[in-house]
Formats: structure tokens, sequence, C-alpha cells
């Protein structure tokens, strides 16, 4: 029997965008009731709100020769006030936690589109286990508050290393290396 080398598999980079199709709508709803009422049970049977309609969705899509292959990633941005902008519902898939900076692109993307769109604040109610992650993207934590039941800590982008991304459509490719598991 022959051998394979796994890694002749691995996803060799994936699209950090705008939602710019259906398949891709369709895949960043799936992912985020996968992750928010399936696997968290932050939500009973779905998760979608009256932002989801007014928001800009952004997704992390794995590649199979270098085409779009699967919604691995997702968070959404929306402008609740003149120059104010908040980031949510941050999710990537189970199966691609261990892959690096996926999160960390989709969140420096949503920033960046919001800066290219006149954003003077940016802010995001984070799960806690999350905060580590926004700090070493430059976020300050404001104060901590329950969502859902939930706890979150209420956090702000330093926009200063954020520059903005005008195209957030055609956004940018990310070549990732596995990250080594945990022990």
């Amino acid at each position: 029997m022959m051998e394979l080398d796994q890694r002749q598999f691995h996803c060799p980079g994936y699209y950090i965008r705008a939602v710019s199709s259906r398949f891709e709508a369709e895949g960043a709803a799936s992912l985020r009731h996968r992750v928010f009422v399936q696997e968290q049970g932050i939500f009973p049977l779905q998760d979608r709100d009256a932002i989801d309609p007014v928001a800009t969705h952004l997704v992390a899509l794995s590649t199979c020769a270098h085409e779009p292959d699967q919604v691995v990633g997702t968070v959404r941005i929306h402008q609740d006030a003149p120059r104010l902008w908040w980031g949510s519902r941050l999710a990537v898939d189970r199966e691609f936690r261990a892959v690096g900076r996926l999160g960390a692109e989709l969140i420096r993307l949503a920033v960046c589109t919001a800066t290219a769109r006149g954003c003077d604040r940016f802010l995001a109610h984070v799960q806690m286990q999350n905060v580590p992650l926004f700090r070493r993207l430059r976020w300050r934590p404001q104060h901590e508050v329950t969502i859902h039941g939930t706890p979150h800590m209420k956090m702000e982008a330093d926009l200063s290393h954020y520059p903005p991304c005008a195209d957030p459509v055609t956004g940018w490719y990310h070549r990732a290396r596995p990250r080594e598991p945990r022990p």
C-alpha cells in the first residue's frame, strides 16, 4: 500500500475578504450556526439578529488549487453611529483553529475596512478566552460585560495599527503555517 504525505493535501492559503457571493454568505451563516449555536450553545436556535442585514460580512476561505473551497472563518462589521464601528460574531471553524492567524487576519480586515469607511472608533465585545489575541493585535480592554449569558470584554482597537483597506472584496491572500498543537 502506498503511503501519502499528508502535507500534499494541506490548504496552500486562504482568501481573507468581504462576502461577495451567495456561497460565501451561506458558508458564513452556517459556520456561525455551528460555532455559536451547536458548539458554544450561546444561542438556542440561531444567532442572526437585526445587525445582519446592515453589516458587512467578511470571510476566510480555504483554497484548493488556489480556488475558494470553503468558508472557514467569518466576522461582521457595522457602523453603529457616525464614525463608530463595531465588530461581532468572529468565528473560525474548529478544524482550522490550529491554522495560524486566521482570526487575526479577519480582525485586521474588519478594522482596516472600517478605517477606509471613515471609522474613528472601532469596538467589539470579545469572549474572555480571546482577550489575549486582541491585546496582541493592539486592542485595549474597556470593561467586562455579560452578553447572552457569556462573559465578554468590551475592547477598542488602536486604529493607528490598521491602515485603510478600500477594497475588502479583493482583500488578500494569506499563506498560513499550521501552529503546533498544544499538549
